[in-house]
């Protein structure tokens, strides 16, 4: 077991960069801005709802600029974060498999521009433009994948590892281009929501990291994650 466990590890953080070429020469964001129709841009400040969780899902949004953190609540009153996304990342997608309702709500993590595109408007242009609807079929996989991945992540990996691969996943690390290694100001308690623990731990864990060298607080408003904290997420 734990030599599969090491091999998963190494996929998840330094995943392969596959046709890179292919996807770069399409720009979905220039795409999506000549449809006619059916689509708004809005900028949205830090911390600004953009979506409710439970409001009528009649639309999907695209992410042009910023950090946008999706969460839902429980019957109880209870929030929690389950996914934070970047520019060029899709939500509200599952109106187009027919979910009359949203699912979870979406706020702003940074300043953001944000284009909401009508269900009826992506259903025609995914129909009629199969460039775009292989690049978004591409991502939904991708996304899928990731969240198989944060399912074995949160089966068989300690608190710790979580929260150091949750850290460099937010610093981009493994994925195409340069990693973001300063990240927006995240709290404890989001970060203790995403990886499933206590704020207590994370606090622990990431007086830790920063002890070891692997992150910096830079002035107090963002967090700076260095390569050196792949040590804790391959060390088994």
């Amino acid at each position: 077991m734990r030599p599969l466990r090491v091999r998963h590890l190494r996929a998840v953080i330094m995943r392969p960069k596959v046709a890179t070429k292919k996807r770069s020469e399409f720009d979905p964001t220039i795409f999506l801005s000549t449809i006619d129709g059916g689509r708004k841009i809005a900028a949205f400040a830090k911390k600004q709802t953009i979506s409710v969780q439970g409001d009528p899902a009649d639309a999907v949004f695209y992410t042009r600029e910023g950090k946008v953190r999706l969460t839902v609540v429980s019957k109880s009153g209870k929030e929690a974060t389950i996914s934070i996304l970047n520019a060029g990342d899709f939500f509200g997608e599952s109106c187009l498999s027919g979910q009359s309702l949203r699912l979870c709500s979406a706020s702003a993590m940074t300043d953001c521009s944000v284009m909401r595109i009508d269900k009826k408007a992506m259903v025609e242009v995914l129909h009629r433009e199969h460039t775009f609807s292989d690049m978004f079929v591409a991502y939904l996989l991708r996304r899928n994948i990731q969240h198989e991945e944060d399912l074995v992540d949160q089966l068989f990996n300690s608190s710790e590892k979580r929260l150091a691969r949750m850290l460099l996943m937010l610093a981009h690390f493994g994925k195409e281009g340069v990693p973001e290694t300063v990240i927006p100001k995240i709290s404890q308690e989001t970060l203790a929501e995403m990886v499933g623990t206590t704020r207590s731990r994370v606090s622990f864990f990431m007086n830790r990291f920063r002890k070891l060298g692997f992150i910096d607080y830079d002035g107090g408003n963002a967090l700076q994650v260095h390569s050196s904290l792949l040590n804790v997420v391959l060390h088994d």
